[in-house]
């Protein structure tokens, strides 16, 4: 059994970190962000119509991913506890 709060916690901070690390790498170094965004649509050139940093943009979307992960991680352990018993 998942315990539901701390699942959902686990999960939003993973996706809080791994999007502060895209934003640095975006900011460091484009030409790797490039390359590691568009891998992940298997090689579709996605990157490129992605709006440039904005330090508000940055912090909705920051705010946004963590909010929805939370909610994604507390009902994806509420499903899994029901469909354990």
């Amino acid at each position: 059994m998942f315990h539901k709060k701390a699942f959902a916690k686990a999960l939003a901070t993973l996706t809080g970190i791994i999007y502060i690390v895209f934003a640095v790498i975006q900011m460091v170094l484009p030409a790797l962000f490039k390359f590691l965004f568009n891998a992940q649509f298997f090689g579709a050139d996605v990157a490129s119509s992605l709006p440039e940093f904005s330090f508000g943009y940055f912090v909705e979307t920051l705010i946004a991913m963590v909010v929805i992960s939370w909610i994604v991680g507390y009902l994806w352990a509420w499903l899994y506890n029901r469909f354990s018993r």
